[in-house]
């Protein structure tokens, strides 16, 4: 009895917490409130979304303002900005937008017709992008974007379907809206309404940050099976340190081990091996000591954020880690990184008690999933 007054105390708790937790949700998915300005509307732009446009074409016009002043827009400039700040979740992350998304399409088709890395830096893809929208076949593959965003983001402010008479009555800012379209000399302009000035720069990190957990939200739904989809929506210019993992394979090759290259075979010494991420980090987005191993340095530039072949490397891989461990755990340090091994059902000191047959179970059941997802994503396989 006692066993199933604790379940369901349990159970209470928890009952409670996704409440509480379903509460704040909601709250901060509410953008700051303004007496004078029709945030309501702005609110209303993200409901019943079925792509990624309306955040990214927000997130341009914030990014154009508050970043470079720039009040009046012509589509091209922020059309740049979508491309640019969805590069590294098509490109990058390998992330789906879902079958009715021609912005991903036609950024995947941008960097393989292009031959553009995709891991170059965003000030470096900004500029490339503004010398590749002056080609004209650049501009017929986007072409899509501004004939459908920059209207469809006002109809909450004005109702209408008809493109021309979005036009004529955003001259007027009717209603309030964020701003006014203007066709001149073949483009399309934006110009944003002088009264939403003060309130874009104020709340600018509340607004952004509202925009990413909308796209997250959309994302996950979409990409269910991925892990940590909010930082996959920016691709960090630099990632953690690794100094504490190489300092775990420093400490075993130090006592003596010899640690292989699971790739090349060649014996690594401190200070002259690369840390790799077996399962690449643009999947992954960790930097858990089971996921990472010690590798020729000239290994980097062919894997790079591949898949290596299960079958192949991951028993090796399996093997070292509990090699290390042996070690690792007889010079009685203490290190908190062994808690990364829990994560796979399992202590550090459990992994190196384990037999082969269950060492490769622990470490299959734990990465076979994580590779077929990702293989479905689209990361290519690898071999050395």
């Amino acid at each position: 009895m006692t066993k199933i007054i604790k379940i369901l105390v349990l159970r209470i708790i928890e009952l409670k917490f996704v409440s509480l937790y379903e509460d704040y949700r909601c709250h901060i998915m509410q953008i700051p409130q303004s007496q004078i300005l029709t945030t309501r509307y702005l609110n209303r732009v993200f409901d019943k979304t079925v792509a990624t446009y309306k955040y990214y074409w927000f997130l341009g016009i914030l990014d154009l303002y508050v970043k470079q002043g720039r009040t009046r827009m012509n589509v091209w400039e922020i059309m740049i900005t979508m491309v640019a700040n969805a590069w590294y979740p098509v490109n990058y992350f390998r992330l789906s937008f879902g079958k009715s998304e021609s912005l991903y399409d036609a950024i995947l088709t941008l960097q393989k017709e292009n031959n553009i890395p995709i891991n170059l830096g965003i000030r470096e893809l900004n500029d490339l992008l503004k010398e590749l929208i002056l080609q004209t076949d650049i501009r017929k593959q986007l072409n899509f974007l501004q004939k459908n965003v920059p209207f469809r983001f006002l109809r909450p402010w004005i109702n209408t379907s008809d493109d021309r008479e979005m036009v004529i009555r955003s001259q007027t800012f009717e209603n309030g809206c964020l701003y006014k379209l203007e066709k001149k000399d073949g483009l399309l302009w934006i110009e944003l309404n002088p009264i939403w000035l003060t309130y874009l720069k104020e709340n600018y990190d509340i607004l952004s940050a509202y925009a990413y957990w909308g796209l997250t939200n959309f994302l996950q739904v979409r990409n269910p099976n991925v892990p940590n989809i909010p930082s996959k929506l920016v691709k960090r210019e630099e990632r953690n340190s690794l100094a504490s993992q190489h300092e775990f394979w420093n400490v075993v090759i130090n006592q003596g081990i010899e640690v292989q290259c699971i790739y090349t075979g060649k014996r690594l010494e401190v200070r002259k091996y690369d840390l790799d991420h077996f399962i690449p980090w643009s999947f992954v987005s960790h930097d858990l000591l089971w996921n990472l191993m010690p590798s020729d340095p000239s290994i980097n530039s062919s894997k790079s954020n591949k898949l290596p072949d299960l079958e192949l490397y991951l028993p090796k891989l399996a093997k070292a880690h509990q090699k290390a461990l042996k070690i690792y755990l007889k010079t009685g340090k203490q290190n908190k990184l062994l808690e990364d091994y829990l994560s796979l059902g399992c202590t550090s000191q459990d992994i190196v008690q384990m037999d082969r047959e269950h060492l490769l179970d622990c470490f299959f059941q734990t990465f076979t999933p994580m590779h077929q997802i990702a293989q479905n994503m689209g990361f290519e396989t690898w071999k050395y």
